[in-house]
């Protein structure tokens, strides 16, 4: 122990401090899952991973695509002939070709109804990257981002880690189905004002993570108005925006801002990526739009500390540039998040558990206040504790998002094959019944089976993922003890 202290001296505060939330429910769920992962032949008793929100299910699209446009790639014989040229250029504004497609990309997500500039186009390192360049641009360390709950828990991290903001929660609640108010939003600002707390603007996620729904245009104007009143930034995460598989559609708060008589864009930024809508993380396309000039030309100094690099860009300015490719992609894409959500949504409805009703995202928000045995936070551990180490399930307890009320959980859905769904259902249902005293007919679930490491590589044939978090967890905290 004296060892470790002694090397921790030799680190920044920045390295070592607790500001990384990770001592979270929501990344010890990840660490169960890691130490005993679901293979359905290798480990069938194992965790399933309910808490990724990726989405794998038209991945099939994208490499028929690339197998038909062999050009678009420079480690083809098709496309090697501009592998100099994508070498050697770097440059912070990135590929002509790359932001003209992403920014044409953008516009017909929102179905043609709004138009971005190519040049208001800053890239950063995935979502992560991008949202902590805009909190670079806009707050000195102490400066507070009010942000409505229930709000992705790892925000804590990517917005406040390095850049020493903070956040303050305005709560939301299930009396509306956790809409934001203008009523909550004044409150909230007023008592940070109150305790001296430099309020530097307002974060939004739409679609919602962890909720899966899509916000009307008359929250996004009201909003949109208390930031101007209070002339606060807006930072809008609309990660999601391609994600929707039902109505209503996706409205951005790009539409709102030139419908708007009287409206500081100066304040407006949004945050955008390519991770979920088209399902590729591994690729690291982050991007900040703003309407400010100045977020634009300093943010693009910061992007230089995590560009994209220039063959990803070569190949989805191809990609993002066939027209009749992006319009099949987004409906089917639409077609099959909204087919997976439905039998989710209907396996639980057999043991009458309820969701949030949604719209949009990769995941829904499940409640299973009923369960607890009692109505707090504690008993909401409890009951996710059963989950994960008996169950065998990684789902996040809504605790871990900021949510005022006990007993919501997020279930990621996208992000395996049919068999695996219809596994993770069975154990739901079997699980419910014996805690509601009707029982289910299921084989007893076994937790001494373990992965050797070459069984923990990703099995093509299997979409439930074996890889390690993406969010490279701390070592593990005394939440959770799975077997």
């Amino acid at each position: 122990m004296a060892l470790r202290n002694k090397s921790f001296q030799l680190l920044s505060e920045i390295a070592t401090n607790d500001k990384h939330g990770e001592n979270s429910p929501y990344f010890d769920g990840w660490k169960a899952y890691e130490s005993n992962p679901f293979h359905p032949t290798q480990n069938p008793q194992g965790v399933i991973q309910l808490g990724l929100a990726e989405n794998p299910l038209t991945l099939d699209l994208i490499q028929d695509w690339i197998m038909k446009n062999p050009q678009a790639s420079v480690c083809t014989p098709e496309g090697v002939k501009w592998f100099k040229y994508i070498a050697n250029f770097q440059d912070y504004h990135g590929l002509p070709e790359f932001r003209n497609a992403v920014a044409n990309f953008m516009s017909r997500v929102r179905g043609g109804r709004v138009r971005f500039d190519p040049d208001r186009i800053v890239m950063g390192g995935g979502a992560t990257g991008a949202n902590e360049l805009v909190i670079f641009c806009l707050a000195n360390p102490g400066d507070a981002f009010l942000v409505p709950n229930p709000y992705y828990p790892a925000f804590a991290r990517d917005l406040c880690w390095r850049t020493k903001a903070q956040l303050i929660p305005v709560e939301c609640d299930s009396s509306n189905n956790f809409k934001i108010t203008r009523e909550a939003l004044e409150e909230t600002y007023g008592k940070a004002k109150d305790g001296n707390i430099n309020v530097k603007g307002l974060i939004i996620t739409n679609p919602s993570n962890p909720l899966g729904t899509t916000m009307d245009k008359e929250t996004l104007k009201s909003i949109v108005g208390f930031i101007n009143e209070k002339n606060i930034h807006l930072v809008c995460d609309e990660i999601y925006s391609a994600t929707v598989f039902r109505a209503p559609c996706f409205v951005s708060v790009s539409e709102v801002i030139q419908e708007l008589e009287h409206c500081n864009k100066d304040l407006i930024h949004i945050v955008y990526s390519l991770s979920k809508d088209l399902g590729i993380p591994g690729l690291r396309v982050g991007i900040v739009y703003s309407y400010n000039d100045e977020v634009v030309n300093n943010g693009r100094k910061m992007s230089s500390f995590g560009l994209v690099s220039t063959q990803t860009q070569f190949l989805l300015a191809a990609m993002l540039s066939d027209n009749e490719f992006v319009e099949r992609f987004l409906a089917e894409s639409g077609r099959r998040l909204g087919a997976r959500h439905n039998h989710f949504i209907k396996g639980l409805e057999k043991v009458n558990i309820t969701c949030l009703p949604s719209n949009a995202g990769l995941f829904f928000w499940m409640n299973l206040r009923s369960l607890l045995k009692e109505k707090t936070f504690d008993g909401e551990m409890m009951l996710w504790r059963v989950i994960i180490n008996e169950v065998k399930l990684n789902v996040s307890p809504g605790s871990a998002f900021n949510c005022p009320e006990p007993g919501w959980y997020r279930v990621c859905f996208a992000n395996m094959d049919d068999e695996t769904v219809e596994v993770a259902l069975k154990r739901i249902r079997a699980f419910v019944g014996k805690e509601t005293g009707k029982p289910v007919e299921l084989k007893r679930w076994k937790s001494n089976l373990r992965l050797s490491f070459s069984s923990r590589r990703f099995d093509e044939s299997v979409m439930s993922p074996h890889m390690m978090s993406p969010h490279s967890p701390m070592p593990h905290s005394p939440l959770v003890r799975a077997t």
